[in-house]
């Protein structure tokens, strides 16, 4: 029995394993613990450890990574089309074990421990920030109430409240007080994490680099490093763009292209950051006689819609971000734009 491949579906508890020599035929079908999975692949001889890349795989990855055997992860989507008749266990380690056999197979690099730590910081910051956003609707809400109303703006909304809570004549209750409290506990909580990443940021070069980019921040460079590293797992700064899901969708047939809105694949999180990023950068950027400006004015000149202009911008700065990364260099605005 000579395992070439070993196709593992992860379970909470249980995890089905399939086991495939060079000529692809099943010589393993098992089902066993984690812990089981853990010592049985420890003494098996050097192999392709195949895995769905979901909660848990890198953990795992790293634990097989250790005995010698080669990691391939790959997003789940890919492995579903491998997935014969029935559904099941040992259909999808089969399955995931098939997938990883494919020559033209995309794999998910494998994260390292200080990469997870600071995607569960962003992780985190976001629950945050949608609680202190709902809290400050709540608020909004209970205030209008008591017929007390405030301008948009959040920062609008803290100096109403301190003038609100400075007056001696008001009649908020201690329940309301308490509510008060609670928003700014949250800001407290999430400036305390803004500070880690600012932290992070400065002690690191790569993301040193990535913050010389108009429209990448902090949290921007430090989501870029904890969920592609050095990029090395994208061959071309296009293919970081297509996997944020910054390009158009393709719905090509009979040789006539018919190109649609984006994709909207891959990191939404990460998407997202680089889209706000990019609105915020904008205006600056379409002002200076620069090469990225002219391109921006280009597209302003020729009445592109302004939601199309900073998508064009935030897949634009992807791929900066992307030769940053993989040249160790820093961006200069006098570098040529590729239209």
């Amino acid at each position: 029995m000579s395992i070439v491949i070993l196709g593992v579906d992860l379970g909470k508890n249980a995890c089905s394993v399939v086991g495939v020599d060079a000529a692809g035929a099943v010589v393993v079908r098992r089902s066993m613990r984690r812990q089981t999975l853990v010592d049985y692949v420890a003494k098996l001889p050097v192999c392709v450890v195949a895995m769905e890349a979901c909660c848990g795989a890198h953990y795992l990855g790293r634990l097989f990574a250790a005995h010698g055997h080669e990691i391939r992860l790959m997003s789940p989507e890919y492995v579903r089309p491998y997935v014969k008749a029935q559904k099941n266990d040992d259909r999808d380690a089969e399955g995931i074990a098939e997938a990883a056999s494919r020559p033209t197979m995309r794999f998910v690099e494998l994260k390292t421990q200080e990469q997870l730590d600071i995607q569960t910081l962003h992780r985190v910051r976001s629950r945050l920030v949608a609680e202190r956003r709902s809290l400050t609707n709540q608020l909004r809400a209970i205030l209008l109430e008591r017929g007390t109303i405030f301008p948009v703006g959040r920062r609008k909304l803290e100096l109403g409240i301190d003038a609100l809570l400075a007056d001696e004549d008001t009649t908020l209750s201690p329940r309301l007080r308490q509510l008060v409290a609670e928003l700014r506990e949250l800001d407290t909580r999430v400036e305390a994490l803004n500070g880690e990443f600012v932290e992070l940021a400065r002690n690191d070069a790569a993301a040193r680099r990535l913050t010389s980019i108009p429209g990448v921040g902090v949290l921007n460079a430090t989501a870029l490093i904890a969920a592609v590293g050095d990029a090395s797992s994208f061959a071309k700064a296009r293919d970081l763009g297509a996997w944020l899901g910054l390009v158009p969708r393709q719905h090509t047939t009979g040789g006539k292209p018919r190109l649609l809105g984006i994709s909207k694949r891959g990191n939404t999180y990460l998407r997202t950051l680089l889209i706000h990023g990019a609105r915020a950068a904008l205006p600056s950027l379409a002002r200076s006689e620069t090469p990225l400006g002219r391109w921006l004015t280009g597209m302003i000149e020729r009445g592109v819609h302004r939601n199309a202009i900073v998508v064009a911008l935030a897949n634009k700065l992807a791929r900066i971000a992307w030769a940053s990364l993989r040249k160790d260099a820093t961006f200069e605005r006098v570098y040529p734009v590729a239209a």
